[in-house]
Order: structure tokens, then C-alpha cells, then sequence
């Protein structure tokens, strides 16, 4: 499989992609690649590029372009994660492996009980969590890197949800009526006809929610649900609902 590099879209020309230093170093350095292999270029705008190298040099890398197509990696459904935020570690890797099953939008959220707490601490780990969403859709094969906003509080979050008319559910531990497979049966069938597909998934802390935020959940019009018998840590309830949700609507198949 071909090394894959997000680059700008104005890196590349009609004859060939000069990459950025960042990634001519890794190219140069890390990956120790050769004049005459061939990688893949991804603009991040859905389009890919399979980019036999020419030039590397200690002043850059230039490769010539081979193939242009669109990429494949993407799926059809958006899925939006609103993910409380935790300890540095689970929270990276929740990312991480989100964006792997086909995550679109991270929306980092503030609760009751949520461990980290610090809006500004929070904002200034954005920078390294767009690196670990780009690594990660690289690795994996997406044709675009996942958005990630900025921390918001619980509520703000609940009021975006309803104000976009988003389709979204509130996983629940203490939810016993309705499943998330449940819910997201009854999404197919209201959006069968619509273009583009969309749900949102809120994942609560290790605490949980709380009854306050439960209640705000629903007066919203959220759905609270289930992920069965089973308390399922944040991060792992991440990754199945996540995976759920696409395996619904056909991306996984």
C-alpha cells in the first residue's frame, strides 16, 4: 500500500505536487523513500493524486503526477460525535480510532462530570488533535480529514443540535426502552430520501450524565439510548457507536 500525505490544495500543479516541508521531511527522513517510488497526494477536498517521486533533495520534494480520482474512503453518512472530554490518552485515542471507522465531526463537550474541565487547556490541545485526526485518515484511507471544533459546554452542545435539526441520540447507561440499533433503524427509514445523510452521538463521560442533563437532552428532542446490558468505558462506547451507526446505513459493508 502506498504512503498517503494530506498536502495543501494549492501544492498541487498541473504537472506534479511539491510537498510542504513538514511532510518532505517524513518522506526524506522518517520514511527514507526513493526517487521512483510512487505515493498518494490527498488535498483535502476529496480528491487523490498517485505522485511518482522525482526530486528529494534537502530543499524539497517534488514528485509528477500519475493518477487523479476521487477518493473512496469517505462514507455517505456524516456522523457527528459529541465526545466528553477525559484524560489526555483515552481521549487521543478515542479520536483516533473514531476517525479509523469513519467519524465526519468531533464535537469535544463539557459536562457536569466531566474529569477535564478547562475550556482553554482544552483549546490549546486542539492543534495536536487535527495532527492525530490527519494521521489517522491518512493511515486508514479517508479521502478527507475529520473536523474537530472547539470545547463547548453540554447545553450549547444540546441547543446546536436542535437549532441545525440535527438527528441525534444520548447514550444513556440508565436508558432501558430504547437501543441505539433501535434508533438508528427508524433514522434509515426517515432518511431514506434525503441526500445527505446525517446522526449525532453523544458520549458521555465515566460519570455519566446526569439526571439535569438527561432531562435537557430530551426537552431538546434528543433520544436517549442504549448500547445494551453491558457499561461500556467512554472510549470504547465511542468506537461501537460510531461503527454502529455507519453499519447501519451500509458503510461497512
Amino acid at each position: 500500500m502506498m504512503h498517503r500525505f494530506f498536502v495543501p490544495p494549492e501544492s498541487i500543479g498541473k504537472l506534479g505536487v511539491l510537498f510542504p516541508a513538514d511532510t518532505a521531511r517524513q518522506i526524506r527522513q522518517v520514511l527514507r523513500l526513493r526517487t521512483g517510488e510512487k505515493v498518494m497526494a490527498l488535498d483535502g477536498q476529496g480528491m487523490e493524486y498517485t505522485v511518482l517521486l522525482e526530486q528529494i533533495t534537502s530543499e524539497k520534494v517534488w514528485g509528477s503526477l500519475q493518477e487523479e480520482r476521487k477518493a473512496t474512503g469517505e462514507p455517505e453518512l456524516q456522523v457527528a460525535l459529541y465526545l466528553s472530554l477525559t484524560q489526555r490518552e483515552k481521549y487521543e485515542w478515542a479520536l483516533q480510532k473514531c476517525t479509523e471507522v469513519g467519524v465526519s465531526v468531533f464535537i469535544p463537550v463539557i459536562s457536569s462530570r466531566t474529569l477535564a474541565r478547562d475550556k482553554e487547556q482544552a483549546l490549546q490541545k486542539t492543534g495536536r488533535w487535527v495532527r492525530i485526526l490527519k494521521e489517522a485518515a491518512e493511515q486508514c484511507g479517508r479521502g478527507l480529514i475529520p473536523a474537530i471544533h472547539a470545547p463547548v459546554a453540554l447545553k450549547d452542545a444540546i441547543g446546536e443540535v436542535k437549532d441545525e435539526h440535527l438527528a441525534a441520540a444520548f447514550l444513556w447507561e440508565e436508558e432501558n426502552r430504547f437501543s441505539l440499533n433501535g434508533w438508528l433503524l427508524e433514522q434509515i427509514q426517515i432518511q431514506a430520501n434525503v441526500a445527505e445523510k446525517r446522526v449525532g452521538l453523544f458520549i458521555g463521560p465515566e460519570g455519566g450524565y446526569s439526571e439535569e442533563e438527561v432531562g435537557l437532552a430530551r426537552n431538546a428532542g434528543i433520544q436517549t439510548v442504549s448500547l445494551g446490558r453491558r457499561i461500556l468505558r467512554m472510549e470504547t462506547a465511542a468506537v461501537v457507536a460510531s461503527a454502529l451507526a455507519l453499519s447501519a446505513f451500509g458503510e461497512m459493508d
